[in-house]
C-alpha cells in the first residue's frame, strides 16, 4: 500500500480551512475583533507534521482498509489537529514561549496588537486572555468537527468517548508538567509520567484508538494498538526532548536550547542531573528556567552531553521503537496499513523537527 504524506497533510489542511471558513461566516456578525480571533485560529491550525491525524487515519484503515467515506474520515482526523492547535496555544502561554514554528506565539501576537493600538490596560494580560480564549475555542471546534464528521453515529459516539479521555489525559499531563517545573525537581520516573500523559498517549496511542473506533474496532484491537502506540508515543516525545536542547532553530522554529530556557524537567534533564559530576549538576539545576545566552546554552549542552544522558535517551528511543514495531507485527491488522504504520513509526522517532 502506498501513501503520500505530503498529499495527506494538504488534504487535512483543506478540511481545516473549509471548517474555519464556515466558522468565519458564523462569527462575521461579531465584527473585526472576532475576525482577528479567526485569523489567529487559522495561523494556529496551519502547518505541522500532522502525526495525530495520520495515526488516526491509519488506525482506521488498519481495521477497515477501504474507508466507507474518505471525506468524513479526513474530517475526523482533522479534529485531532484542532485539538493539537489548542494545546499548543495554551502551552506556549504557559511556557512563556515567544515563537511557534518560526512565528510569534499567539499570546505575543495579541500583546503586540494591544501595544500597537495604544489600548488601555496591561498588554501582557490581554495577550494571555486572548490565548486562553483561542485555545478554548479551538478545543470546542475540535469536538464539533469530530461530532459532525459524517461517519456512522454509533462509531462517532464511541470515538467521542475516547476523545474525551484524550483531553482529560493531556490536560492532567500538562498540569503535572507545570507542577514539576514549579517544584524544580523531577525524578526520571516522574518525568516519564509527565511525558506519557502530556504527549505520548495523545500524540499516537489515542489517535490510533479514535481512528480504529470510527471503523468499529473491537476492544481487543484497541489493546493491540496500545501495545504499538504507547511505546512509540514515548519514543516520539523523547526525540522531542532531545530536539528541545539540541535542535536547529532554523528547523524547529524555536530558539536554541528552548527547553533549557523554559526550565523543562524532561527525562533527558533528569538523567543528566543524575549522572553529571556534582558541580556540573548543580550548575545545570540552577540554570534551568533562567535567561540564557548562547554561551550559557552551549555550556549546559556540554554538561548534558558529558553526562551520557543523550546517548541513554537514544538507547531508550531505539528500544521503545523496536518494542512498538514488534507489537505491530503481532497485531491482527491489515497488512497494507501495517506497512504505512511502520513508516510512520520511523518518521516519528527519527525526525529532526
Amino acid at each position: 500500500m502506498t501513501w503520500d504524506p505530503t498529499g495527506f497533510r494538504g488534504g487535512v489542511q483543506r478540511v481545516l480551512d473549509d471548517f474555519l471558513d464556515e466558522r468565519g461566516a458564523e462569527l462575521e456578525p461579531l465584527g473585526p475583533d472576532a475576525a482577528r480571533l479567526l485569523t489567529a485560529a487559522r495561523v494556529a491550525s496551519t502547518g505541522g507534521k500532522r502525526f495525530r491525524a495520520a495515526f488516526c487515519y491509519w488506525g482506521h484503515r488498519a481495521v477497515r482498509p477501504d474507508p466507507a467515506d474518505e471525506a468524513a474520515l479526513l474530517r475526523a482526523c482533522a479534529a485531532l489537529e484542532l485539538l493539537h492547535a489548542s494545546a499548543l496555544v495554551h502551552d506556549d502561554y504557559m511556557d512563556d514561549s515567544d515563537t511557534r514554528r518560526g512565528h510569534p506565539a499567539t499570546h505575543k501576537v495579541f500583546e503586540h496588537e494591544h501595544v500597537g493600538a495604544g489600548w488601555a490596560g496591561d498588554p501582557e494580560q490581554y495577550g494571555a486572555a486572548a490565548a486562553i480564549l483561542l485555545g478554548d475555542l479551538l478545543q470546542a471546534w475540535a469536538d464539533e468537527l469530530l461530532r459532525t464528521c459524517g461517519l456512522p453515529a454509533g462509531d462517532v459516539i464511541r470515538a467521542l468517548g475516547l476523545f474525551d479521555r484524550t483531553r482529560t489525559e493531556v490536560i492532567a499531563g500538562q498540569f503535572l508538567d507545570i507542577s514539576v517545573q514549579a517544584r524544580g525537581r523531577a525524578t526520571v520516573e516522574e518525568a516519564m509520567t509527565v511525558l506519557r500523559y502530556k504527549s505520548a498517549k495523545y500524540s499516537i496511542e489515542r489517535p490510533l484508538h479514535i481512528g480504529a473506533a470510527l471503523a468499529g474496532a473491537p476492544d481487543h484491537t484497541l489493546e493491540a494498538l496500545s501495545a504499538f502506540g504507547l511505546p512509540l508515543g514515548e519514543a516520539f516525545q523523547l526525540r522531542d526532548d532531545l530536539l528541545g536542547v539540541y535542535g536547529d532553530p532554523a528547523a524547529t522554529g524555536k530558539p536554541a536550547g528552548d527547553d533549557l530556557v523554559e526550565g523543562k524537567r524532561t527525562v533527558l534533564i533528569a538523567l543528566a542531573l543524575q549522572a553529571a559530576p556534582a558541580s556540573d549538576a548543580a550548575l545545570l539545576d540552577r540554570s534551568l528556567g533562567t535567561d540564557l545566552g548562547e554561551a550559557e546554552v552551549g555550556e549546559l549542552r556540554r554538561i548534558i552531553t558529558g553526562s551520557g544522558a543523550p546517548a541513554h535517551v537514544e538507547t531508550m528511543i531505539a528500544r521503545l521503537h523496536d518494542d512498538a514495531v514488534a507489537a505491530l507485527e503481532r497485531a491482527d491488522l491489515d497488512d497494507g496499513a501495517r506497512g504505512v504504520l511502520r513508516q510512520l513509526a520511523a518518521a516519528a522517532t527519527q525526525r529532526t523537527v
